[in-house]
């Protein structure tokens, strides 16, 4: 990854002044109504996907080309289906594609379709493989080092040595050994990394299947922290600590700041996760594929260069993430308007929330 600078609140900003003003930008030649893009976002497994990336994509398409027709897909995280709905879309001729994939491999010989058929493809949060002509995600290795930092730091003076099992995520995902890398980074040579498990569609009840294999391999006393690669994998870990009654707790890691993590995290179960704006994100995604659908340059959005096993000097866009502790859901999530304190303390937490600060 060859980054270009896009650090901290200034650049973020820039960035979104970048893609408002590309989104103003006068097509050259064919009309605003006949642009069609397609959405293919991954699963529903994890839950930002459709309550978070799909509606945000949705509402800046509408507000950067209002006569845009948007056509949306799920893959179920099913590579076989998710190929079948982009060639529906090539097939429907559609102007530009957003594509979040499943499998890289797998929908290789569909991104070298969409090129034949001049449909350029913004892979949106995890690089697909192929001749894509964007790129736009959070910085995946940051996102590790983030989660093994917090992790270390949860562990306090266990750290020095001490016992940690990884739950990574889906092995078809280029994110998850990104995620992985930047945790190892920091982790190694610290803790003794006692298993790790890859995590198939990164669903909870899989990471509760390793976690309870781990317990019963190691013993719950040689478990001194847990890095889970998101917080669905971290609900799966919790889970099953708590079905073999380990208490306390060791520390657990997450990424997405789901809701229920986030309420977790209060409680005290999870130790933190990471926060990604997704607005950002989703917003750089919209603006680069209403760019490309025009037939304009991207050069003034992106900020990044990066090279995928088949494709260099991809045009990128990576955002910065932010590590989350109980700590610090006031000044983040409910500073950013992601969640109000009375959707996260609902009335069973209250008391554990005005512990963390969390108060009206």
């Amino acid at each position: 990854m060859r980054g270009l600078g896009l650090r901290g609140a200034a650049g973020l900003l820039a960035l979104l002044l970048a893609v408002s003003l590309a989104g103003c930008t006068d097509s050259g030649g064919e009309g605003e109504g006949e642009l069609t893009i397609g959405l293919l976002l991954p699963s529903r497994a994890v839950p930002r996907w459709e309550k978070s990336d799909k509606p945000l994509i949705e509402k800046r398409l509408k507000e950067l080309c209002p006569d845009c027709t948007l056509v949306y897909a799920n893959a179920e995280n099913d590579a076989a289906s998710q190929r079948q709905q982009m060639n529906s879309m090539i097939t429907r001729g559609v102007s530009a594609l957003i594509l979040d994939v499943v499998d890289p491999k797998a929908l290789r010989s569909s991104v070298r379709a969409a090129q034949r058929e001049g449909i350029p493809v913004v892979a949106y949060d995890r690089l697909a493989e192929g001749p894509i002509s964007g790129f736009v995600s959070f910085d995946g290795a940051q996102v590790g080092r983030l989660q093994g930092r917090a992790l270390l730091e949860g562990m306090g003076a266990r750290a020095d040595g001490g016992g940690v099992v990884m739950v990574n995520g889906d092995p078809s995902s280029p994110n998850a050994a990104w995620y992985e890398g930047g945790a190892l980074a920091v982790l190694r040579n610290e803790v003794r990394i006692l298993k790790s498990y890859n995590t198939i569609g990164w669903r909870t009840e899989n990471a509760h299947d390793h976690m309870s294999a781990a317990i019963s391999n190691l013993g719950p006393s040689r478990i001194d922290g847990v890095l889970a690669a998101n917080d669905s994998i971290a609900a799966g870990v919790i889970s099953a600590l708590k079905s073999a009654r380990v208490s306390p707790l060791p520390p657990v890691t997450g990424q997405d700041a789901d809701l229920d993590a986030v309420q977790r995290i209060v409680k005290g179960e999870q130790y933190m996760t990471v926060y990604k704006p997704f607005r950002l994100e989703t917003e750089a995604a919209a603006a680069m594929a209403v760019a490309l659908a025009r037939g304009n340059d991207v050069g003034a959005l992106v900020t990044s260069q990066v090279d995928s096993p088949t494709t260099e000097n991809v045009p990128a866009v990576l955002l910065d993430p932010t590590a989350v502790t109980r700590e610090t859901i006031g000044r983040t999530l409910v500073r950013d308007g992601v969640y109000t304190i009375d959707q996260i303390c609902t009335p069973k937490l209250r008391s554990a929330c005005a512990r963390a600060g969390l108060t009206r």
